[in-house]
């Protein structure tokens, strides 16, 4: 564990770095601005280190962050349909910042622009927030908390946690942009991807879901077998061409509460492997669609599908969508998720 000085917040807050290291050559970057993972440093087969994450170098460019590089989504990521839901009949009213919908709880406000308290360990770091009943539109005294681990294993573990006075909606996650050929490689249609998912969440244009769970097979939705990413991702078909691309939530298999294997993805050259581990529902699979000419870390200009996200989490619009996996926490349920990404 090494602390370094990042800068100070637009609030006169300091700001730090956090390095996790561990003997493999491995190095996880994060910041208590936002809980975001800055550079994740990995060492391919031949023991080439990249940097296999998109982020900027300064924390000035990170109070923008329009695409969420690398941040930590609270209390809700993805979108709630109508910027609202109710909980026992009480309507609750969001930031309409997506069309009529919301996104990521705010995009302003939301916890990808805020300084968490962070706790460091030997070799991990926690970050807390506290958000208050009502803030950005959801009820109850929450109390947020996400610990980034590096192991010897070369696997960064991602753990969550939530408790709050009321019943509210806890749904967060990572919006971390990969590319394993390096953040500023460029295109990733050569990757490899696995989804161990048999449906995904249907949507409608604004990427809502339907409430459908359709089936993957014979569409280009099946990864349940390796294919690269970019085989069928222009396919002249609704789903796809409505979001440019892949933006939907996997509905993944084998959801007991267990971590278990979810998703794998490999670079062309074979040479870097990442699998992801869950206990989580559902991932969204997003290829980068909007992103066009973006200055990212050491001058690399990041364009359109150079990298892929996998975000787990509870479907897209859970909280109107009753048939869906709950994530109304509150008094009598707190909210604990863990994520692993680990690297081969």
């Amino acid at each position: 564990m090494r602390k370094e000085k990042f800068g100070v917040s637009k609030d006169g807050k300091e700001v730090s770095l956090y390095t996790l290291e561990n003997s493999r050559g491995m190095k996880a970057v994060v910041t208590d601005f936002g809980a975001i993972l800055v550079r994740l440093i990995v060492p391919d087969k031949d023991g080439k280190c990249a940097d296999v994450v998109m982020g900027y170098d300064t924390l000035e460019e990170y109070f923008d962050n329009d695409c969420f590089f690398g941040a930590v989504i609270a209390p809700n990521a993805n979108r709630i349909a109508g910027a609202r839901f109710s909980i026992d009949g009480v309507e609750y009213h969001l930031d309409v910042n997506d069309g009529p919908n919301n996104l990521h709880s705010h995009k302003e406000l939301g916890s990808h622009k805020r300084v968490w308290d962070a706790a460091e360990g030997d070799n991990s770091v926690t970050f807390s927030l506290e958000m208050a009943d009502g803030e950005l539109g959801f009820p109850g005294n929450k109390k947020l908390q996400i610990t980034y681990t590096l192991t010897e294993e070369n696997e960064l573990k991602l753990e969550y946690a939530g408790t709050s006075d009321k019943k509210t909606i806890l749904n967060m996650t990572n919006h971390t942009y990969f590319n394993l050929d390096g953040h500023d490689a460029g295109d990733i249609g050569d990757h490899v991807m696995t989804l161990y998912a048999d449906a995904f969440t249907e949507i409608v244009p604004g990427a809502i879901p339907t409430g459908k769970l359709a089936p993957v097979e014979g569409t280009p939705m099946d990864f349940r077998v390796p294919k690269k990413i970019g085989a069928e991702i222009d396919a002249d078909w609704e789903q796809l061409t409505m979001v440019g691309g892949y933006d939907h939530n996997w509905c993944l298999n084998g959801c007991d509460g267990s971590l278990r294997l979810v998703a794998c993805a490999d670079n062309a050259a074979g040479s870097r492997k990442m699998k992801v581990y869950t206990d989580l529902p559902g991932v969204q699979f997003y290829t980068a669609n909007g992103l066009s000419g973006r200055a990212g870390k050491g001058g690399a200009k990041y364009g359109r599908r150079g990298a892929f996200c996998l975000e787990t989490q509870y479907y897209p619009d859970t909280a109107n969508e009753p048939e869906f996996p709950s994530a109304v926490f509150g008094p009598d349920r707190e909210y604990h998720t863990a994520t692993v990404f680990c690297f081969e």
